[in-house]
């Protein structure tokens, strides 16, 4: 059998291109720390780390979304607490007002006070989240929950909607509360018997009238309303309690999810660095006795081979 030159230089040339590749795809991953470079070096491994990584996207999402679940209701917790305050103490002027010894100027200097915590419930009422949206709205996000009228009357302009957002891919939590089940309305029996019902401002501002005028009827009336105006926003912001303790549920169960998935994910596409190092090591001394070998081969003549 003929052996050229040639021959032996192409098989030396193709032995130490390979290692330099390998070598170079070794170096490559212990940079990048990563098994797979390409998709196309390991196409099912790839597609399982493309798959892992979405879905820890889709958790990050769902907890964007907890996030801005968990802001609003604080919100929605800390403007109730404030309304409960003013209603408290909205309670103990009528009290003060009621007492029979109390002149006109007195009633009006208690009925401005009154009036200016009304204000601020009205105020309160209308809070706006992180985004600017209407918190007691319902759905009508971009619209005040109440407003006045020409007359003075005050109406609910929102809707019953009871908005709720995925934050898991077979789950999904409220994140408001409409106005009218914090700012309730009053029942009362009328001569006939007949129950009606007035809202929540309508109330404060015949109570504040009657507390002006001297009316101990209106006042006493006023004071048990008070009282159940004032369990209305207790009992939202209870309901407003669990909604969080949800979400707080929730964001744990998240967190396990990511985590598992992330250890999935460290499993294909993390590189063993200890193993790739002493590997490379090989491809190292490889090289180097295949750039030796190449250049004995480099040097040699068909007449040296054969003699």
């Amino acid at each position: 059998m003929q052996v050229s030159t040639s021959l032996l230089f192409d098989r030396a040339s193709v032995q130490m291109s390979n290692i330099q590749n390998d070598l170079a795809k070794s170096q490559a991953q212990i940079s990048a720390q990563k098994q797979v470079l390409n998709p196309s070096d390991a196409p099912d491994q790839a597609s399982t780390i493309t798959r892992l990584k979405s879905m820890i996207g889709k958790q990050d999402s769902y907890q964007a979304t907890l996030d801005a679940a968990q802001a609003r209701l604080d919100t929605e917790s800390t403007t109730l607490s404030n309304a409960g305050d003013i209603l408290i103490r909205m309670k103990e002027l009528t009290i003060q007002a009621n007492n029979g010894s109390n002149g006109a100027s007195t009633r009006t200097v208690i009925a401005t006070e009154m009036q200016g915590l009304r204000d601020q419930l009205m105020s309160l009422a209308n809070s706006t989240d992180s985004s600017g949206s209407y918190i007691f709205s319902g759905s009508r996000l971009h619209s005040p929950a109440f407003t006045t009228d020409s007359t003075g009357a005050v109406s609910y302009q929102g809707d019953q909607t009871q908005m709720q957002v995925a934050v898991g891919d077979h789950r999904k939590l409220s994140i408001n509360r409409p106005g009218t089940q914090a700012f309730v309305s009053v029942v009362r029996s009328g001569a006939d018997g007949v129950s009606t019902g007035t809202g929540f401002f309508t109330a404060i501002d015949e109570l504040i009238t009657g507390v002006k005028s001297g009316n101990g009827t209106v006042m006493q009336r006023g004071l048990n309303e008070m009282s159940a105006l004032h369990q209305g926003v207790v009992l939202a912001q209870a309901n407003g309690g669990t909604d969080m303790k949800a979400i707080e549920q929730q964001g744990a169960a998240l967190d396990e999810t990511k985590l598992s998935l992330k250890s999935a994910l460290s499993g294909v596409e993390d590189l063993d660095m200890p193993s790739a190092i002493t590997k490379m090591q090989k491809q190292l001394l490889s090289l180097e006795a295949a750039q030796a070998s190449f250049a004995k081969v480099s040097q040699m003549s068909l007449f040296a081979y054969l003699k």
